[in-house]
């Protein structure tokens, strides 16, 4: 803390100690304001701005450093200036004591919470952003509310100062009002707690509903807004329909169906969107194929002597197709049909916020899940249309291995078939424009996967990027392709000169550079549905759209693009646009884990090392090296690490990395424990089979145990032993051994 926040804190605290130390309390009381009042008014006759002016000053003060003995002076104000003058200086003094205490807590206090606590705090931040007036007005009209409290703990959110005072102003106006009226008769007064009695507290309360209904109104108001040009159905056909069967689509209408509503679910290519098709199944498998001849290549690791092994592409994508087939039952038509949900394929096009079109076919109903997904993106860079590009979603068409494959992105997709490409046998590089793999993990972890994808044969070129492609015949009529990549240090003139850059032939490209949300093409920009910065539908907390009763999920929506966060996303999707109008549900994201599948993997939920420095917090990071596990030893795994944050001294986990062989199968036990407030310490209490993955999770928490020991504790403790053991060196021992132990045998 630092001399200008130390001093205003010791000047508070001696001034709160002068006011205990003095007991100056004594001089608030009801019966001393009745015994005062007469000879003050004679003074405030005689001097009526002077008086005025240090009441208003005390009344600041006490206001200001929280004192009990507010009431009282309003009481007593009351008496001895009368109604509407009373209101108004005690109406203002109250405001600048509340709004010195508020900025009082901000400069001391809140610095310190919301570096501290602002993972926790976000969501109230958010709240207070968006509707803190209300919420400060609502706490003003209701005197069961200590004013103080109020005015120390808004001077740690982000509401602004002015808007702290205007608000104060007007909401403690009321109660200010009830004690003013009380105040004029104050000789009649018995006791504080009458004056406030249970019909006035209902009718404060009953206003400090008001700020709500006032935003339900202006809710009512925007919707009748919103809705204004649209003619809403008399009935309805569905009580949901959903575009787009991917993960977001089928999740959201299986719930649907399953709590008994009508759906209808319209895809205009395959069921199981991408994640069944061109994705997450797809890629798995070839990265199956990929690790068994990875393993076959160290057999002799492992005492084990082969032939030497071949790849036949050809049956090896006839495989990728046979676990598609073997997986699609299970998201097909006849399967979501037996549920309960119509399915229908063919373009969708939103007509109106309750008609939905579809093979000229309108249906209408209450709420429309948008799920369509996303796109690879193709960048526009010269010469590209003249080359044999491929995305995520081609690559899988290919009948022909490529024998040299580019890869542009270093994301987890680009890593991913970078590396299995390269182990069926492709000659692979893979150019990043940053200087780290997989920008988003912490640098240790990035730099392992950078050692296993070397170690296979990639050839990484980080912080290059791709400027011009080019497909040109040789003298020798052979048709090369190539591509000119600069380095990022360079300056502009040297990124247009051919003579600088560094040129890569190649057989295909196969282009890892994110993707694009699939927002066009049926019916949002006729909706007026706007987009992010990012190209996604532009959605609130509870994933509604600008029509509150248009919902989006899944890559379509973002801000993950996961298949576990689009299913878990269609949770929230369904459960407000079929029952919001009793409770809606904010979508949490605070514990979603995710992997990516190189070898080593890299599995993450929560934060990692680099996100809480960038959020400032004070933390520990606890690391377990996996090269020390039995299991992994015996299985020839032993590389990589467990990296788990908690904050500072604390038992809580805030995030976890792991790195390793089945790093993903890793990293739930973490994400249980995340999801249901359990620590470490709990994680070390519980037994884990050995010999086993597992337990690199038990000796992480030992670790955390270690490193968090009571050193304090166990010095008393070795003390103890000590002598415990100077106690058996002098104890009287009466009974020979012989005796003890042929005792012990009787007994």
């Amino acid at each position: 803390m630092d001399r200008k926040k130390l001093l205003l804190l010791g000047t508070v605290i001696s001034l709160i100690g002068l006011w205990f130390t003095f007991d100056l309390g004594q001089y608030f009381t009801l019966e001393q304001a009745k015994a005062q009042q007469v000879a003050l008014q004679d003074t405030i006759a005689a001097k009526p701005f002077l008086s005025s002016l240090i009441y208003f000053v005390l009344y600041v003060v006490v206001t200001a450093l929280s004192l009990p003995g507010a009431a009282i002076m309003t009481l007593l104000g009351a008496a001895l200036f009368g109604f509407w003058w009373s209101l108004l200086l005690i109406s203002f003094a109250s405001t600048i004591g509340a709004t010195l205490a508020f900025l009082f807590s901000r400069f001391i206090l809140r610095d310190w919470v919301q570096s501290k606590f602002g993972n926790r705090l976000e969501p109230i931040n958010t709240g207070i952003t968006k509707d803190g007036p209300f919420y400060l007005f609502t706490l003003r009209l209701i005197p069961i509310f200590p004013f103080f409290i109020v005015n120390l703990l808004m001077g740690l959110t982000p509401i602004s100062t002015r808007m702290f005072y205007l608000v104060s102003q007007a909401g403690m106006l009321a109660g200010t009002m009830v004690y003013i009226n009380a105040g004029t008769q104050l000789g009649e007064i018995e006791s504080i707690n009458g004056i406030i009695s249970a019909p006035v507290l209902v009718s404060l309360a009953l206003l400090g509903l008001f700020p709500l209904l006032a935003k339900l109104t202006m809710n009512v108001i925007n919707q009748r807004r919103v809705y204004g040009n649209w003619q809403r159905p008399e009935q309805y056909e569905q009580n949901m329909v959903v575009i787009g069967a991917g993960a977001g689509g089928l999740i959201s209408s299986y719930i649907a169906a399953a709590v008994k509503a009508k759906v209808t679910l319209i895809e205009r290519h395959k069921m199981g969107g991408d994640c069944l098709n061109t994705g997450c199944v797809p890629s798995k498998a070839i990265i199956r194929a990929a690790h068994t001849m990875a393993e076959i290549s160290r057999a002799k690791d492992f005492g084990i002597t082969t032939g030497k092994p071949e790849v036949n592409f050809e049956q090896v994508m006839g495989r990728v197709h046979n676990v598609i087939a073997k997986i699609e039952p299970h998201d097909s038509v006849e399967r979501y049909s037996k549920l309960g949900v119509s399915c229908i394929e063919g373009d969708a096009r939103i007509l109106s916020p309750w008609e939905v079109e579809v093979n000229g076919e309108r249906i209408t109903t209450r709420n429309i899940v948008i799920a369509t997904g996303a796109r690879p993106l193709v960048p526009n860079i010269p010469g590209l249309d003249t080359v044999n590009y491929l995305t995520s979603d081609s690559i899988w068409s290919l009948k022909q291995q490529p024998k040299r494959l580019l890869v542009l992105g270093g994301g987890p997709i680009g890593c991913e078939l970078a590396q299995s490409f390269c182990r069926l046998g492709s000659q692979v590089t893979l150019v990043e424009m940053a200087e780290q793999l997989l920008i988003r993990e912490d640098n240790d972890a990035s730099e392992l996967v950078k050692n296993g994808l070397e170690n296979d044969g990639v050839d990484i070129k980080l912080g290059h990027k791709a400027v011009r492609f080019e497909s040109v015949t040789t003298n020798d009529d052979r048709q090369v392709q190539r591509v000119y990549l600069h380095q990022n240090s360079l300056n502009d003139n040297l990124r247009h000169n051919n003579k600088k850059s560094l040129i890569v032939e190649f057989d295909a490209v196969m282009l890892a550079l994110g993707r694009v949300a699939n927002v066009q093409g049926f019916g949002l920009e006729e909706l007026g549905i706007t987009t992010t910065e990012r190209g996604t539908v532009d959605v609130n907390e509870y994933l509604q759209t600008k029509y509150p009763n248009i919902y989006a999920v899944g890559d379509v929506a973002g801000p993950f693009q996961l298949t576990h966060a689009a299913a878990h996303q269609a949770w929230y999707a369904a459960v407000n646009g079929l029952f919001g109008h009793f409770k809606k549900f904010k979508a949490d994201y605070s514990v979603l884990p995710a992997a990516t599948y190189t070898a080593p993997e890299v599995a993450r939920v929560g934060i990692n090392e680099k996100e809480a420095k960038m959020q400032g917090l004070d933390y520990d990071v606890i690391t377990y090296g996996i090269d020390d596990l039995d299991r992994a030893i015996t299985d020839g795994e032993d590389h990589g690490f467990i990296k788990v944050i908690t904050p500072k001294g604390k038992d809580k986990i805030l995030g976890a990395t792991v790195v390793g062989s089945n790093a993903g199968e890793l990293l739930a036990e973490f994400t249980l424990a995340m999801r249901h407030g359990l620590g470490l310490n709990k994680i070390l209490g519980t037994v884990h089979p050995y010999p086993t993955m597992s337990e690199a999770a038990k000796y992480t928490a030992g670790v955390w145990k270690q490193a968090n020991a009571p050193q304090g504790l166990l010095g008393w403790v070795e003390k103890y032993h000590r002598w415990m053991r100077k106690e058996n060196k002098h104890a009287d021992n009466k009974a020979p051994a012989k005796t003890v132990l042929n005792e012990n045998r009787d007994i």
